[in-house]
């Protein structure tokens, strides 16, 4: 009875490596981009987290006898809220907001600040009773 060998199947030491190798150049590249992809989106989200804030300021505004501004508790609180209790808290999507309110002059300020410099975000930005966003790093309104 002769019995029959059966080949050898399977991938060899050098091939693995190969791609191995192949697989580490392709994440060293794509890391960054997708980091970089979620830093801009941090920025354009905390962007319009100030839009949004600014907008409610002015609602909540509206709606008030003698008319005056109110803080992110305010606006939580309120029936219906004019924002949402994450960004009530202060810090939403890699950003920490602080609001200051002068009720007597009838004026406001949120300015949003990355969590972690250069990770989460990169420049910080401000709106004020104006509705005007701006980037507080380079010195310029948003359009």
């Amino acid at each position: 009875m002769k019995m029959k060998r059966l080949g050898k199947r399977g991938f060899t030491l050098v091939e693995i490596m190969i791609v191995v190798a192949i697989i580490a150049l392709l994440a060293a590249i794509a890391i960054p981009n997708l980091l970089r992809a979620r830093h801009n989106a941090n920025e354009a989200a905390a962007i319009a987290s100030l839009r949004t804030m600014s907008t409610a300021e002015e609602s909540y505004r509206a709606a008030q006898n003698p008319p005056r501004y109110g803080t992110l508790a305010l606006l939580a609180a309120a029936v219906p809220p004019y924002i949402d209790a994450t960004l009530a808290a202060g810090a939403k999507q890699g950003y920490n907001y602080v609001m200051t309110v002068a009720p007597t002059a009838n004026v406001y300020q949120v300015t949003a600040t990355p969590q972690t410099v250069g990770t989460t975000g990169t420049r910080v930005f401000r709106v004020d009773q104006t509705g005007v966003i701006f980037d507080v790093t380079n010195a310029r309104p948003i359009e």
